[in-house]
């Protein structure tokens, strides 16, 4: 993971750069390289949550480390990050009364489900989800709509232990649709946990997938 140095405090002097990080300087001359907490990820090459980034070492024009160090203040165990979610002015109320706690709770059942006994560490959203909504006028009030289905797509990351004792990150597309909305105690839903799959793709889907649920029974 590569970047420019983030503004903060000075950078700490320091003179012994990790080994692994001197062929990964080079690559990017007049840059920086990142320092990963290996306790803290699956496969190096996959996702890499922002707390396991000890922190970035710079790198001069030729392609050297500097000895100059910038630590990441939230370096440590990854925790939930929903914000993503609930940070926006979307109408989520479908969702129930706490949509993210909604999401992760369906995580977990499908982790579960797919390896008995295997538990979610930490959940993240890693992108704006995409929505997809639909609903009558009311006939006394034609500016305003009953939400009659929703669905959405989220991007997310999930740590995940398994009763092995094995510990993999696993990214990918949430999506869930419900239907029925305009009918208390008639409401169906479904939802979709589809591995290394992009948003853009995921959003594609919701209209059929929508679609589904509403066909039924």
């Amino acid at each position: 993971m590569t970047g420019p140095a983030e503004p903060g405090d000075q950078p700490a002097r320091i003179t012994t750069p990790p080994a692994e990080l001197v062929a990964e300087a080079v690559r990017h001359p007049g840059g920086s390289v990142a320092e990963i907490d290996s306790t803290l990820i699956g496969d190096p090459d996959g996702y890499i949550p922002p707390e396991a980034i000890r922190g970035v070492w710079k790198v001069d024009v030729t392609g050297q480390l500097t000895g100059e160090f910038q630590p990441n203040p939230k370096h440590g165990p990854p925790q939930d990050d929903f914000t993503k979610l609930t940070g926006t002015d979307h109408f989520l109320d479908w969702l129930g009364d706490d949509p993210s706690a909604t999401i992760r709770e369906s995580v977990a059942e499908i982790v579960d489900e797919q390896v008995p006994g295997a538990t979610v560490r930490w959940m993240k959203i890693t992108d704006e989800p995409r929505y997809l909504t639909a609903g009558r006028r009311i006939v006394d009030d034609p500016n305003s709509l009953i939400l009659t289905r929703a669905a959405l797509a989220a991007a997310f990351a999930v740590g995940v232990d398994s009763p092995s004792g094995r510990f993999d990150i696993l990214w990918g597309a949430y999506s869930i649709a419900v239907v029925g909305l305009d009918r208390p105690g008639q409401a169906r839903r479904r939802v979709w946990f589809d591995l290394w799959t992009g948003l853009d793709t995921a959003e594609q889907q919701l209209r059929a997938r929508i679609a589904e649920v509403d066909t039924s029974s």
